[in-house]
Protein backbone atom coordinates (compact mmCIF):
# COMPACT_ATOMS: atom_id res chain seq x y z
CA UNK A 1 0.00 0.00 0.00
CA UNK A 2 1.74 3.31 -1.00
CA UNK A 3 2.44 5.92 1.56
CA UNK A 4 -0.04 8.26 2.91
CA UNK A 5 -3.15 6.76 1.16
CA UNK A 6 -6.19 6.75 2.45
CA UNK A 7 -7.40 3.30 3.80
CA UNK A 8 -11.51 2.96 3.56
CA UNK A 9 -13.98 -0.01 4.52
CA UNK A 10 -16.65 0.30 2.27
CA UNK A 11 -19.72 -1.58 1.86
CA UNK A 12 -19.85 -4.66 -0.21
CA UNK A 13 -23.08 -6.05 -0.18
CA UNK A 14 -26.29 -5.84 1.80
CA UNK A 15 -26.31 -8.39 5.06
CA UNK A 16 -29.35 -10.48 5.02
CA UNK A 17 -29.49 -10.08 9.23
CA UNK A 18 -26.19 -9.22 10.80
CA UNK A 19 -23.92 -7.91 8.88
CA UNK A 20 -20.37 -9.74 8.37
CA UNK A 21 -17.28 -9.28 7.52
CA UNK A 22 -17.96 -10.55 4.01
CA UNK A 23 -20.32 -7.72 3.46
CA UNK A 24 -17.62 -5.30 3.64
CA UNK A 25 -14.15 -4.76 1.96
CA UNK A 26 -11.04 -2.55 1.94
CA UNK A 27 -9.78 -0.26 -0.66
CA UNK A 28 -6.99 2.53 -1.20
CA UNK A 29 -7.91 5.81 -2.20
CA UNK A 30 -5.72 8.78 -2.39
CA UNK A 31 -6.23 11.46 0.75
CA UNK A 32 -9.20 13.70 0.20
CA UNK A 33 -7.83 17.21 -1.52
CA UNK A 34 -10.28 19.55 0.48
CA UNK A 35 -13.07 22.21 -1.01
CA UNK A 36 -13.59 25.40 -0.07
CA UNK A 37 -15.44 24.94 3.37
CA UNK A 38 -14.60 21.63 4.13
CA UNK A 39 -11.57 20.46 7.11
CA UNK A 40 -9.17 17.62 6.74
CA UNK A 41 -9.12 14.85 9.64
CA UNK A 42 -6.97 12.27 10.47
CA UNK A 43 -8.81 9.78 11.94
CA UNK A 44 -7.21 7.67 14.99
CA UNK A 45 -10.38 5.99 16.67
CA UNK A 46 -13.26 4.38 15.00
CA UNK A 47 -16.63 3.24 16.18
CA UNK A 48 -18.74 0.04 15.99
CA UNK A 49 -22.08 0.60 16.39
CA UNK A 50 -25.34 -1.66 16.92
CA UNK A 51 -26.93 1.34 14.80
CA UNK A 52 -24.75 0.07 11.84
CA UNK A 53 -26.90 -2.51 11.26
CA UNK A 54 -30.21 -0.36 10.99
CA UNK A 55 -28.04 2.21 8.01
CA UNK A 56 -27.48 -0.86 5.70
CA UNK A 57 -30.22 -2.92 5.92
CA UNK A 58 -32.91 -3.43 3.53
CA UNK A 59 -35.62 -1.26 5.81
CA UNK A 60 -35.73 2.34 5.89
CA UNK A 61 -34.23 3.76 9.41
CA UNK A 62 -33.93 7.53 10.78
CA UNK A 63 -30.57 8.20 8.63
CA UNK A 64 -30.24 7.37 4.90
CA UNK A 65 -29.69 3.98 3.63
CA UNK A 66 -25.70 3.76 2.89
CA UNK A 67 -25.65 2.33 -0.94
CA UNK A 68 -22.92 -0.50 -1.68
CA UNK A 69 -19.80 0.85 -2.75
CA UNK A 70 -20.26 3.70 -0.38
CA UNK A 71 -17.52 4.41 2.54
CA UNK A 72 -19.18 2.50 5.82
CA UNK A 73 -20.86 5.64 7.65
CA UNK A 74 -19.03 5.65 11.79
CA UNK A 75 -18.23 7.79 14.30
CA UNK A 76 -15.02 8.15 14.75
CA UNK A 77 -12.61 10.57 16.28
CA UNK A 78 -9.33 12.74 15.03
CA UNK A 79 -7.43 15.28 14.29
CA UNK A 80 -7.44 18.03 12.28
CA UNK A 81 -4.58 17.98 9.89
CA UNK A 82 -5.32 21.03 7.09
CA UNK A 83 -8.49 23.69 7.32
CA UNK A 84 -10.57 25.53 5.21
CA UNK A 85 -12.95 26.64 7.74
CA UNK A 86 -12.05 29.59 10.55
CA UNK A 87 -13.54 27.74 13.47
CA UNK A 88 -11.33 24.64 12.87
CA UNK A 89 -7.74 24.72 13.31
CA UNK A 90 -5.01 22.68 12.58
CA UNK A 91 -4.83 20.80 15.85
CA UNK A 92 -8.08 20.67 17.00
CA UNK A 93 -9.49 17.03 18.26
CA UNK A 94 -13.23 16.39 16.86
CA UNK A 95 -15.67 13.49 17.08
CA UNK A 96 -17.86 13.30 14.52
CA UNK A 97 -19.21 10.68 11.13
CA UNK A 98 -16.07 10.54 9.82
CA UNK A 99 -16.61 6.86 8.59
CA UNK A 100 -14.41 4.01 8.78
CA UNK A 101 -11.61 5.67 6.90
CA UNK A 102 -8.03 6.68 7.71
CA UNK A 103 -8.52 10.48 6.25
CA UNK A 104 -11.95 12.41 6.60
CA UNK A 105 -12.54 15.57 4.17
CA UNK A 106 -15.33 16.77 6.31
CA UNK A 107 -18.10 20.35 6.75
CA UNK A 108 -19.91 21.43 9.50
CA UNK A 109 -22.36 18.95 9.64
CA UNK A 110 -20.61 15.98 10.01
CA UNK A 111 -18.78 17.19 13.28
CA UNK A 112 -20.72 16.41 16.64
CA UNK A 113 -18.01 17.92 19.01
CA UNK A 114 -14.76 19.49 19.67
CA UNK A 115 -12.69 17.26 22.41
CA UNK A 116 -12.18 20.46 24.80
CA UNK A 117 -9.90 18.17 27.58
CA UNK A 118 -6.16 17.63 27.05
CA UNK A 119 -6.23 14.94 30.25
CA UNK A 120 -9.01 12.31 29.14
CA UNK A 121 -8.05 9.57 26.50
CA UNK A 122 -9.39 9.99 23.34
CA UNK A 123 -10.77 6.96 22.55
CA UNK A 124 -13.51 7.94 25.51
CA UNK A 125 -15.15 10.73 23.03
CA UNK A 126 -16.07 7.31 21.16
CA UNK A 127 -17.89 5.89 24.34
CA UNK A 128 -18.35 7.35 27.69
CA UNK A 129 -17.86 10.78 26.39
CA UNK A 130 -18.86 10.60 22.65
CA UNK A 131 -22.41 8.78 21.55
CA UNK A 132 -22.74 6.57 23.70
CA UNK A 133 -22.73 8.16 27.03
CA UNK A 134 -24.44 11.05 25.55
CA UNK A 135 -27.37 8.62 24.57
CA UNK A 136 -27.29 7.31 28.28
CA UNK A 137 -27.08 10.63 29.38
CA UNK A 138 -30.16 12.34 27.40
CA UNK A 139 -32.36 9.32 27.47
CA UNK A 140 -32.06 8.75 31.02
CA UNK A 141 -32.25 12.05 32.36
CA UNK A 142 -34.53 13.82 29.46
CA UNK A 143 -36.52 10.95 28.45
CA UNK A 144 -36.65 8.88 31.64
CA UNK A 145 -36.63 11.77 34.09
CA UNK A 146 -35.48 9.49 36.56
CA UNK A 147 -36.66 10.62 40.74
CA UNK A 148 -34.45 9.45 43.74
CA UNK A 149 -36.18 6.01 44.47
CA UNK A 150 -36.66 4.99 41.49
CA UNK A 151 -36.15 1.45 40.39
CA UNK A 152 -34.50 1.36 36.78
CA UNK A 153 -33.93 -1.60 34.85
CA UNK A 154 -31.44 -1.57 31.91
CA UNK A 155 -30.91 -4.07 29.32
CA UNK A 156 -27.66 -4.57 27.82
CA UNK A 157 -26.49 -3.44 31.07
CA UNK A 158 -22.78 -4.02 30.37
CA UNK A 159 -22.60 -2.05 27.26
CA UNK A 160 -21.57 1.19 26.47
CA UNK A 161 -24.62 2.95 26.63
CA UNK A 162 -26.17 0.22 29.50
CA UNK A 163 -23.39 0.74 31.63
CA UNK A 164 -23.55 4.34 31.88
CA UNK A 165 -26.99 4.76 32.05
CA UNK A 166 -27.25 2.49 34.72
CA UNK A 167 -24.45 4.76 36.67
CA UNK A 168 -26.07 8.46 35.63
CA UNK A 169 -29.28 6.42 37.88
CA UNK A 170 -26.97 5.28 40.33
CA UNK A 171 -26.00 9.12 40.98
CA UNK A 172 -29.34 9.97 40.62
CA UNK A 173 -30.24 8.32 44.11
CA UNK A 174 -32.10 5.08 42.50
CA UNK A 175 -32.29 1.63 42.54
CA UNK A 176 -30.65 -0.04 39.11
CA UNK A 177 -31.34 -3.42 38.22
CA UNK A 178 -29.29 -4.44 34.98
CA UNK A 179 -30.17 -7.31 32.52
CA UNK A 180 -27.10 -8.81 30.84
CA UNK A 181 -25.58 -11.97 29.34
CA UNK A 182 -23.42 -14.87 30.54
CA UNK A 183 -21.81 -14.45 34.69
CA UNK A 184 -18.66 -12.55 33.84
CA UNK A 185 -20.74 -9.34 32.85
CA UNK A 186 -23.21 -10.11 36.01
CA UNK A 187 -20.12 -9.56 37.88
CA UNK A 188 -18.65 -6.81 35.61
CA UNK A 189 -22.25 -5.08 36.38
CA UNK A 190 -22.37 -5.10 40.04
CA UNK A 191 -18.23 -4.92 40.88
CA UNK A 192 -17.29 -2.64 38.10
CA UNK A 193 -20.79 -0.52 37.14
CA UNK A 194 -22.25 -0.30 40.46
CA UNK A 195 -25.87 -2.16 39.98
CA UNK A 196 -27.65 -3.10 42.73
CA UNK A 197 -28.95 -6.42 41.24
CA UNK A 198 -27.44 -7.77 37.52
CA UNK A 199 -29.90 -10.78 35.88
CA UNK A 200 -28.24 -13.41 33.70
CA UNK A 201 -31.13 -13.67 30.84
CA UNK A 202 -28.92 -16.51 28.75
CA UNK A 203 -29.08 -18.65 32.61
CA UNK A 204 -32.28 -17.63 33.71
CA UNK A 205 -35.12 -20.37 34.08
CA UNK A 206 -37.93 -17.55 34.03
CA UNK A 207 -37.32 -13.82 33.86
CA UNK A 208 -40.22 -13.05 34.81
CA UNK A 209 -39.33 -14.58 38.21
CA UNK A 210 -36.27 -13.09 38.69
CA UNK A 211 -37.69 -9.62 37.92
CA UNK A 212 -40.17 -9.78 40.29
CA UNK A 213 -38.13 -10.59 42.79
CA UNK A 214 -35.35 -7.68 42.05
CA UNK A 215 -38.24 -5.30 41.54
CA UNK A 216 -41.05 -6.08 43.85
CA UNK A 217 -42.74 -2.31 43.37
CA UNK A 218 -42.13 -2.24 39.89
CA UNK A 219 -40.21 -0.62 37.80
CA UNK A 220 -40.33 3.17 37.32
CA UNK A 221 -37.89 3.34 34.54
CA UNK A 222 -37.09 1.01 32.00
CA UNK A 223 -34.24 1.52 29.45
CA UNK A 224 -34.51 -0.42 26.86
CA UNK A 225 -31.47 -1.15 24.29
CA UNK A 226 -32.71 -4.56 22.93
CA UNK A 227 -37.06 -4.73 22.48
CA UNK A 228 -37.85 -8.23 22.03
CA UNK A 229 -38.36 -11.08 24.95
CA UNK A 230 -36.63 -9.17 27.65
CA UNK A 231 -38.54 -6.41 26.78
CA UNK A 232 -41.68 -8.07 26.67
CA UNK A 233 -40.93 -9.17 30.49
CA UNK A 234 -40.27 -6.23 31.85
CA UNK A 235 -43.08 -4.98 30.21
CA UNK A 236 -45.21 -7.00 32.56
CA UNK A 237 -43.24 -5.58 35.82
CA UNK A 238 -43.85 -1.94 34.64
CA UNK A 239 -45.34 0.25 37.89
CA UNK A 240 -48.15 2.78 37.76
CA UNK A 241 -46.75 5.61 35.71
CA UNK A 242 -43.59 3.83 34.48
CA UNK A 243 -41.37 5.37 31.73
CA UNK A 244 -40.05 3.36 29.09
CA UNK A 245 -37.10 4.83 27.03
CA UNK A 246 -36.74 3.42 23.65
CA UNK A 247 -33.07 3.45 22.81
CA UNK A 248 -31.80 0.37 20.92
CA UNK A 249 -33.78 -2.77 19.19
CA UNK A 250 -30.92 -5.36 19.11
CA UNK A 251 -32.63 -8.25 20.08
CA UNK A 252 -34.67 -8.57 16.38
CA UNK A 253 -33.72 -11.92 14.85
CA UNK A 254 -34.22 -10.46 11.85
CA UNK A 255 -34.38 -6.39 10.67
CA UNK A 256 -38.09 -6.51 10.80
CA UNK A 257 -40.00 -3.76 12.22
CA UNK A 258 -43.14 -5.63 12.34
CA UNK A 259 -41.46 -8.35 14.04
CA UNK A 260 -44.15 -10.54 16.23
CA UNK A 261 -44.13 -10.17 19.79
CA UNK A 262 -46.59 -9.27 22.58
CA UNK A 263 -48.20 -5.73 21.89
CA UNK A 264 -46.94 -3.35 25.03
CA UNK A 265 -50.50 -0.99 24.65
CA UNK A 266 -52.28 -3.04 27.81
CA UNK A 267 -49.50 -2.04 29.95
CA UNK A 268 -49.47 1.56 28.92
CA UNK A 269 -52.99 1.76 29.64
CA UNK A 270 -53.34 -0.25 32.80
CA UNK A 271 -50.33 1.34 34.38
CA UNK A 272 -50.29 4.93 32.99
CA UNK A 273 -47.48 4.38 31.28
CA UNK A 274 -44.92 5.79 28.71
CA UNK A 275 -42.93 4.44 25.66
CA UNK A 276 -40.75 7.31 24.13
CA UNK A 277 -37.71 7.29 21.65
CA UNK A 278 -35.65 9.01 21.09
CA UNK A 279 -32.04 10.17 19.03
CA UNK A 280 -29.01 11.16 20.97
CA UNK A 281 -28.25 14.29 18.08
CA UNK A 282 -32.17 15.08 19.02
CA UNK A 283 -29.98 17.19 21.68
CA UNK A 284 -27.10 18.21 19.91
CA UNK A 285 -26.89 21.89 21.23
CA UNK A 286 -26.04 20.47 24.80
CA UNK A 287 -23.76 18.33 23.78
CA UNK A 288 -21.04 20.69 25.08
CA UNK A 289 -22.29 21.00 28.50
CA UNK A 290 -23.22 17.31 28.69
CA UNK A 291 -19.06 16.16 28.45
CA UNK A 292 -18.06 18.51 30.36
CA UNK A 293 -20.82 16.99 33.32
CA UNK A 294 -19.45 13.34 32.28
CA UNK A 295 -16.23 13.92 32.09
CA UNK A 296 -15.86 15.20 35.61
CA UNK A 297 -17.79 11.98 36.62
CA UNK A 298 -14.95 9.42 35.28
CA UNK A 299 -12.18 11.93 36.78
CA UNK A 300 -14.04 11.69 40.28
CA UNK A 301 -14.32 7.85 39.46
CA UNK A 302 -17.88 8.76 39.65
CA UNK A 303 -18.61 6.98 36.28
CA UNK A 304 -16.74 4.42 35.17
CA UNK A 305 -16.09 2.58 31.50
CA UNK A 306 -14.88 -0.27 29.84
CA UNK A 307 -13.38 -0.52 26.44
CA UNK A 308 -12.26 -3.28 23.94
CA UNK A 309 -10.08 -1.93 21.03
CA UNK A 310 -9.24 -3.86 17.77
CA UNK A 311 -5.81 -2.58 15.97
CA UNK A 312 -5.98 -1.63 12.64
CA UNK A 313 -8.68 -0.36 10.23
CA UNK A 314 -8.49 -4.41 9.01
CA UNK A 315 -10.25 -5.29 11.92
CA UNK A 316 -13.26 -3.45 11.16
CA UNK A 317 -15.30 -5.35 8.93
CA UNK A 318 -15.73 -8.36 11.60
CA UNK A 319 -16.81 -5.64 14.59
CA UNK A 320 -20.09 -5.47 14.11
CA UNK A 321 -20.88 -9.45 14.36
CA UNK A 322 -18.71 -9.17 17.65
CA UNK A 323 -21.18 -6.80 18.86
CA UNK A 324 -24.58 -8.65 18.48
CA UNK A 325 -22.65 -12.24 19.25
CA UNK A 326 -22.08 -10.35 22.24
CA UNK A 327 -18.24 -11.12 22.40
CA UNK A 328 -17.16 -7.68 23.46
CA UNK A 329 -15.67 -6.65 26.51
CA UNK A 330 -16.74 -2.80 26.45
CA UNK A 331 -16.81 -0.50 23.90
CA UNK A 332 -15.51 -1.68 21.17
CA UNK A 333 -13.46 0.17 18.72
CA UNK A 334 -11.14 -0.05 15.85
CA UNK A 335 -7.48 2.00 16.69
CA UNK A 336 -5.26 3.17 13.87
CA UNK A 337 -1.88 3.61 13.21
CA UNK A 338 -2.44 7.26 13.76
CA UNK A 339 -3.00 7.27 16.95
CA UNK A 340 0.36 6.26 18.20
CA UNK A 341 2.02 9.16 17.22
Amino acid sequence: MQQNANHQVYLKSRPAGIPQAENFSLRETEVPRLEEGEILIRNHYLSADPAMRGWISDVGGYWPQIAIGETMRAFAVGEVIESRRPEYEIGDRLMGIFGWQEYSAATDKHVLLKVADADLPLSLYLGVLGLNGLTAYFGLLEVGGPKEGDTVVVSTAAGAVGSCAGQIAKLRGCRTVGITGGPAKVRQCVDEFGYDVAIDYKSSVKLDDELQAACPNGVDIYYDNTSGPISDAVMRHLGIGARVVICGTAAYSSWNPWNAGPRPERHLIVKRASMRGFLATDYAAQFPEAVRTLAEWVRRGKVRYAEEILEGIEKAPESIQRLYRGEHTGKLLIRLPSAEL
